[in-house]
């Protein structure tokens, strides 16, 4: 794989709680340089990363409900975050109602933030290292449901990151209706290319600009 294919697979990520302004301009800059899909933030920087990437293209993902999934707040979370320019939302799936067995009530905040979405991709993701592999599987029949574009792994938070076990699992859950994106402890070229291997069309990593120097042209 090609540089430029694999950078387009990937979300170049900063979300570290002290992340500053200046973390956000040099995300930006590298996200426009190497041609990552998208620069994924916290809620606050969102309108920043618009600005620097106002063309839309790349995209601004912002995390919603992160990285607990036990914010009252998501729906309207994601629509403050369209009105200031995100083109994807990556949410948390509500782990403590999952975890519960309130299948209802997990669905019912995946819709709400879906539906605040206005056709912007959400990406759902369960924090695998948290669940079972049957919480694994509600999750993603939930997120497919509730009208989400994407399951995915991790937010790195979580204790645990992105697994080749767990991408197979995920891919042979959704199949071809909803994507897969694996974040979480993704450092080398050798792990990226395992978790496309493994069924994820798109790749969630902090440090997105080793990984593509490491490919030989």
């Amino acid at each position: 794989m090609d540089r430029r294919t694999l950078a387009s697979m990937i979300d170049h990520t900063q979300l570290r709680p002290d992340a500053g302004r200046s973390d956000i301009e040099r995300l930006c800059r590298q996200t426009l340089e190497y041609g990552f899909a998208a620069a994924c933030v916290n809620p606050l920087w969102v309108s920043l990363a618009s600005d620097l990437l106002r063309n839309g293209s790349p995209l601004v993902c912002s995390v919603i409900g992160f990285p607990l999934g036990a914010s009252v707040t998501m729906a309207d979370e994601a629509s403050r975050a369209l009105d200031n320019g995100a083109g994807e939302l990556d949410m948390v799936i509500p782990l403590g109602l999952l975890k519960s067995g309130m299948t209802n009530e997990a669905a019912k905040t995946i819709e709400e933030v879906v539906k605040a979405s206005s056709g912007v991709p959400v990406k759902v993701i369960l924090e695998t290292c948290l669940l079972t592999d049957g919480e694994k599987v509600i999750g993603c029949r939930l997120a497919m449901d509730a009208g989400a574009s994407w399951v995915k792994t991790s937010t790195g938070f979580g204790g645990g990151g992105a697994t080749v076990e767990d991408v197979a699992l995920m891919r042979s859950v959704v199949g071809e209706k909803l994507g897969v994106k694996a974040s979480g402890g993704i450092g080398t070229l050798e792990k990226a290319l395992s978790m496309i291997e493994a069924g994820a069309g798109r790749l969630g990593c902090s440090r997105s600009v080793q990984i593509i120097e490491s490919i030989r042209e």
